[in-house]
C-alpha cells in the first residue's frame, strides 16, 4: 500500500489564485492571500522569538558575523539579505510584489504579534509554541509561494535551487537551514533548542503546508464534470 499522499509537497503546487504573468500586477483576492501568508509567516516568527528556546539559523549567522566583526546584528541581516538575493542571479529567481511585501509585512506583524502573546515560562509551553511557529512559517510559505508574486530574499534561495536541481522544496529547505545554523555556529552564533527544531523541520512544514495550499485552493479544471479528480498531485515548478 502506497503512503504517498502523506508525503509533503515536493514543489510549488498550483492554486486557483496563483497569480499569471507579471509578478507586479495582480487581482485582490490573489494579493488578499499573499498578505494573509505573510502575517502568519511573521506570526511564526513571533512564536520562536517568545518561546525563547533560541533563534531562527539565519539569525545564528547574524550573530556569528556580529562576534567575528563587530557589525550589528540588524546590519548582518540585511548584508545576509543582499547577498543572498545575488545568488538569486544564477538561479534565474526573479523579484515580484511578493519580495517587497515579504519585507514590509513580516516586520509589522513581527512586532505587533510579539506585543500580545503570552510570554510563556514553562518549557512545555515554551515547546509548544516553538513547535507552532514552524507550522504557521510552513502554512504561511504555502499561502504566500502559491501566489507566484516572488518570493522573500532566503525563500527565493529555496524555490531557485529546486528548480534548478530538481531536488523537493522540504530537502532543499533542510540543507540550506542545516548549512547556514554550522556556519552561523562556527562563526560563534548561540543555539538553542528551537533552532534545531527550526532547523530540521522548516523543510517538512514547508511541504505540508505547500500540500495543504495544493488541497485547498485545487483548480476548478483539476475536476472533470463527473466530480472526479483529473490530476491527484497538480504541481509546477514556481
Amino acid at each position: 500500500m502506497q503512503l504517498t499522499w502523506l508525503a509533503p509537497s515536493r514543489t510549488v503546487v498550483v492554486t486557483r489564485w496563483r497569480n499569471e504573468g507579471s509578478r507586479w500586477r495582480t487581482n485582490p483576492q490573489t494579493f488578499f492571500v499573499l498578505l494573509v501568508g505573510l502575517w502568519l509567516f511573521g506570526t511564526g516568527e513571533s512564536l520562536l522569538v517568545d518561546a525563547g528556546l533560541g533563534v531562527s539559523p539565519w539569525t545564528v549567522l547574524a550573530q556569528g558575523i556580529y562576534e567575528r566583526t563587530g557589525m550589528s546584528i540588524g546590519w548582518a541581516t540585511f548584508v545576509i539579505s543582499l547577498v543572498v538575493l545575488l545568488a538569486w542571479i544564477p538561479l534565474h529567481e526573479k523579484l515580484g510584489l511578493g519580495t517587497v511585501s515579504n519585507a514590509i509585512f513580516l516586520a509589522i506583524a513581527l512586532q505587533v504579534m510579539l506585543g500580545v502573546l503570552p510570554h510563556p515560562h514553562l518549557f512545555v509551553l515554551q515547546l509548544i509554541e516553538s513547535v507552532a511557529g514552524i507550522a504557521a512559517i510552513g502554512l504561511a510559505s504555502g499561502l504566500y509561494l502559491t501566489t507566484n508574486l516572488g518570493p522573500g530574499p532566503r525563500d527565493g534561495m529555496m524555490t531557485g535551487l529546486h528548480t534548478r536541481t530538481g531536488i523537493s522544496v522540504a530537502r532543499v529547505r533542510l540543507a540550506i537551514e542545516v548549512c547556514v545554523l554550522a556556519i552561523g555556529w562556527v562563526l560563534g552564533g548561540t543555539i538553542g533548542l528551537g533552532t534545531l527544531l527550526f532547523a530540521l523541520f522548516i523543510g517538512a512544514s514547508v511541504g505540508y503546508g505547500l500540500k495543504f495550499c495544493g488541497w485547498i485552493g485545487r483548480p476548478s479544471n483539476a475536476i472533470n464534470s463527473a466530480g472526479v479528480m483529473v490530476d491527484e498531485h497538480p504541481e509546477l515548478e514556481a
